[in-house]
């Protein structure tokens, strides 16, 4: 059987989309804008810089800046 073919049920398929804890789901995160953009036409999760995967569908501006991605963030403009 030709693997490259192979379709695959949906639970097999999702990424790993773990919290955590939870404590990340409190927190505005970084990612590139174009991930963004792109995510909210395909539904694709987008990767944080601090590592964090899920689909964005909430206002950032509601929440505080993620203290991992600002330090993050921060050193790569340093």
């Amino acid at each position: 059987m030709d693997v490259f073919n192979k379709v695959l049920p949906d639970s097999e398929t999702r990424p790993d989309t773990s919290h955590d804890g939870g404590d990340r789901e409190r927190f505005a995160h970084y990612v590139q804008k174009d991930k963004i953009t792109e995510s909210a036409v395909t539904g694709n999760p987008v990767i944080a810089l601090c590592g964090k995967v899920w689909v964005p569908n909430r206002d950032p501006k509601k929440f505080p800046v993620c203290p991992e991605c600002k330090k993050i963030y921060e050193e790569m403009m340093a």
